[in-house]
């Protein structure tokens, strides 16, 4: 009876499958079908309705078939089903906790296919599914309707941003987290949030304030999702890029060859039509421009209330919830918002003081973010105590070699951010530390030295400088920065650049004026090179000419040194700009100009003295031949050029490294090991894996030949005919044995004859014409 029941159930599905490519094809023509098939829809619907958790399963499976059925030829008959859509909708919000998995699955399945043939908009969609997401117990139905929700809004958001749809669900998502802050349904914003970012969707700073919501929630899974989010979202959307980019490139060679050497057919066209299709796309996307990526520390609107908020409601308060490991990702969060936005937030440092112990778990996370929320605004005296608890708990004589080093690391780590952190006798008892006979407390120090031989070599003693610094020190270039002091943003070195300029254009000069008297001579048989730089010097000195008539000229004032008289506020009056440069230059040169005898009344005010700053940034354009040079002419100005060769390419590599560093990157617990674990003797099976790591992809020893013929046939080529011939059958090679045997030894000769005449004319074919 069941198996009769079944043949029946299929028999009626191949029906409706055949009569959907029919409706597809000509859908006038199956109308009075398609009104039979829909009343019949409509029937078994109500017959449903009436017990869903009762119902038999031959009639769940012909409304399943039957809702397939329409909601594939709803777009032939938009007048006929416009209810169709809502009644679906209906069905699965009332009843979706009792509904069959299989037609549960089908409802949400059609309406998504409703959504792809515009018969209902994403709005409506995502409404649907949305809150029957967030309150259903069903762990396969979440699934589903979270991979339909990211796919909508993917194909949403494919050609152009749909900034109304986006608009819209991060205002649902933001107002699940805010409306209760206790509750775990905000974990599902965080994971739509984070799957959105990741893909390149939303990039913009609503999404960053929904994961600033949750951060701030009550439930702990919820904060610790935000938080996640912030120290590793970024990371994850670059990895998810650099996978997309780095996907297995098409050989069109290898394919092109298997066409030539093998039949011709359809098939294969296809394949080649498809790998050159591929390579299309992939250049397309090469030369399209890069996107602008923020990360989500640079979109938050509020840094300084965002990260006291964290610091005061999970790290600060005896009532949070979160356990050691939470909290550390909280503090990580709050100490870059600090060091990254420099922002002041006092309290901070004091919380750090009674972590700051080597029997503390995951100490060297908490140096890590001690060191992140260091930067050149944090008042010294508030970090001297900090470090001066560093260097007592952790480096000392009595203390193990892989604490020491953590100290030492842990203490450059925040000098490189505050240099006045750091007293001066203690500077010199951990300098002192270099002497060390472990390697890895020996190179922390001497870190901690070259650092300083940086940033304040006149705090060293004069034998711990180095050649480098004490001429700085002497010459006056190296000096210790004051609290707040900041750099004034210049290229540098483009001074030499600017006096490289200045050499090229003289020696251009004279060559032009060379090549004008060998012209006069010989007549115009100059080479165009040379016309090329006559036009060049002609425009250069227009330039100059140009520029020289709005400067004040030097020699018209008697004291070079002397106060020029600023005219009021109310007896300035604009220049007309349509007045000649000489009449301008006039008016400036005629200014009154104070004596010597004056300046004794303005002794008490500073004197302007104008500092040599080159103006080629601002006056030109630096093209990449510019820069080139420059780096170039940095390296030869550089005193690394009077190293040995050994310690000039250690220096090249250190400097690289330094600046490969970002700003926004984060420091590790790692990091601030450093080189502790190098005295530690691993044991044999941990450097077995050390050698095997990054071999994963060699397989069992092979050999030479075996590779090469193993490479052949990736590339789809075709064996010799020697190795063909190893591979025959013995009783087919057996005549010819026999045969040779056989040969007389005027055959032979022949044979051999014949053989090294081949040789020479290379094979039986030939190498010749």
């Amino acid at each position: 009876m069941v198996k009769r029941k079944l043949a029946a159930l299929e028999k009626v599905d191949a029906d409706l499958t055949n009569l959907q490519y029919k409706i597809r094809r000509d859908p006038g023509s199956y109308l009075k079908e398609f009104v039979e098939q829909y009343s019949q829809y409509e029937n078994q619907r109500e017959i449903f309705l009436q017990a869903p958790s009762t119902a038999v399963d031959s009639s769940i499976v012909s409304l399943r078939d039957l809702i397939d059925f329409i909601s594939h030829v709803a777009d032939c008959y938009p007048s006929r089903t416009a209810q169709f859509p809502g009644e679906l909708i209906q069905v699965l919000q009332t009843h979706h906790h009792e509904l069959e998995s299989e037609l549960r699955e089908k409802i949400v399945s059609s309406l998504v296919l409703l959504r792809r043939k515009n018969i209902i908009d994403s709005p409506t969609l995502l409404n649907t599914l949305f809150p029957i997401l967030v309150t259903t117990p069903s762990k396969t139905l979440r699934a589903l309707l979270f991979q339909k929700i990211l796919s909508d809004l993917r194909n949403s958001n494919a050609n152009a941003t749909n900034h109304r749809l986006n608009r819209t669900i991060q205002k649902i998502l933001q107002d699940l987290l805010s409306s209760d802050k206790s509750s775990s349904k905000g974990l599902w914003a965080v994971k739509l949030t984070r799957e959105l970012w990741k893909r390149q969707i939303w990039t913009d700073s609503r999404a960053v304030e929904i994961m600033k919501e949750a951060a701030l929630a009550d439930n702990e899974k919820v904060v610790v999702g935000g938080v996640r989010f912030f120290l590793g979202g970024d990371k994850e959307r670059e990895e998810l890029e650099d996978d997309s980019s780095d996907e297995e490139a098409v050989d069109i060679g290898k394919v092109k060859h298997q066409m030539a050497i093998n039949k011709k057919n359809r098939k294969k066209a296809k394949l080649i039509d498809n790998a050159l299709a591929t390579v299309k796309k992939k250049e397309r996307r090469k030369k399209q421009p890069h996107p602008l990526n923020f990360s989500a520390f640079h979109l938050l609107h509020d840094p300084q209330g965002f990260a006291e908020d964290v610091f005061r409601k999970h790290l600060q308060s005896t009532k949070s919830k979160l356990n050691l490991e939470q909290k550390l990702l909280c503090l990580q969060l709050v100490s870059r918002l600090v060091g990254l936005h420099k922002l002041t937030l006092l309290s901070l440092y004091s919380y750090f003081l009674k972590y700051l112990t080597p029997r503390q778990p995951s100490v060297t996370s908490f140096l890590a973010s001690l060191a992140q929320a260091t930067h050149n605004l944090v008042p010294p005296d508030v970090l001297e105590p900090l470090v001066v608890k560093i260097a007592n708990e952790f480096v000392s004589e009595a203390a193990a070699a892989e604490v020491a080093s953590a100290g030492l690391n842990a203490i450059r780590e925040i000098c490189v951010r505050q240099p006045m952190a750091i007293n001066d006798t203690l500077l010199q008892d951990l300098v002192m530390y270099r002497k060390s006979k472990d390697k890895g407390v020996m190179m922390a120090a001497k870190g901690l030295l070259s650092l300083y031989r940086e940033v304040g070599a006149d705090r060293l003693k004069k034998r711990d400088r180095g050649k480098a610094a004490a001429l700085g020190v002497r010459s006056g270039e190296r000096k210790e920065q004051r609290f707040g002091e900041q750099i004034v943003g210049e290229i540098e070195g483009l001074e030499l650049l600017e006096r490289w300029k200045e050499e090229e254009r003289e020696r251009l000069r004279e060559k032009g004026g060379s090549t004008e008297r060998m012209v006069g001579k010989e007549g115009l048989g100059g080479e165009d090179g040379d016309d090329e730089d006559d036009e060049e010097d002609d425009e250069e000195d227009d330039e100059e000419d140009d520029e020289s008539g709005w400067e004040v000229d030097e020699d018209e004032s008697d004291d070079s040194g002397g106060w020029i008289a600023v005219e009021s506020d109310e007896d300035i009056r604009p220049i007309d700009s349509e007045q000649p440069p000489s009449e301008k230059r006039l008016k400036v040169a005629q200014a009154p100009i104070i004596s010597d005898d004056d300046k004794g009344n303005h002794a008490s005010e500073p004197l302007l003295t104008p500092d040599v700053v080159s103006k080629l940034a601002t006056s030109r354009i630096l093209t990449p031949a510019d820069l080139a040079k420059l780096q170039e002419l940095r390296l030869s100005a550089s005193v690394n050029q009077l190293l040995p060769a050994a310690q000039r390419k250690r220096a090249a590599q250190a400097a690289a490294a330094l600046q490969a560093r970002h700003a926004d990157d984060p420091l590790t617990a790692a990091e601030i090991e450093g080189l502790a674990l190098l005295s530690k003797k691993d044991s044999k099976s941990e450097r077995v894996a050390k050698a095997k790591e990054g071999k994963d992809d060699r397989g069992e020893h092979r050999s030479t030949q075996a590779v090469r013929k193993a490479k052949k046939e990736a590339q789809g080529k075709s064996t010799t005919n020697k190795e063909k011939a190893r591979k025959k059958n013995f009783l087919m090679t057996l005549g010819k044995g026999k045969a040779k045997n056989k040969r007389s030894l005027v055959e032979t000769r022949r044979v051999l004859k014949a053989h090294s005449e081949r040789k020479k004319r290379g094979g039986k074919r030939g190498n010749r014409g």
